[in-house]
């Protein structure tokens, strides 16, 4: 069963801008970062392209 996200198809607030930033300069990967803003991976890979981010890809 797929997991709830509280903030789907909300607009990101600047808070929430600079929290992904500082998790992508981290290196967090992609699931971490979703739970941890609770939006799903789709939305944050969006945000991260608008902002020409690159997410650390977990092996």
């Amino acid at each position: 069963m797929a997991e709830r996200f509280e903030r789907h198809r909300q607009a990101w607030t600047t808070d929430e801008i600079q929290k992904l930033h500082m998790m992508v300069t981290k290196g967090m990967s992609l699931k971490a970062i979703s739970k941890a803003l609770t939006r799903p991976e789709e939305s944050i890979q969006t945000r991260a392209k608008q902002d020409k981010l690159k997410i650390a890809k977990m092996r």
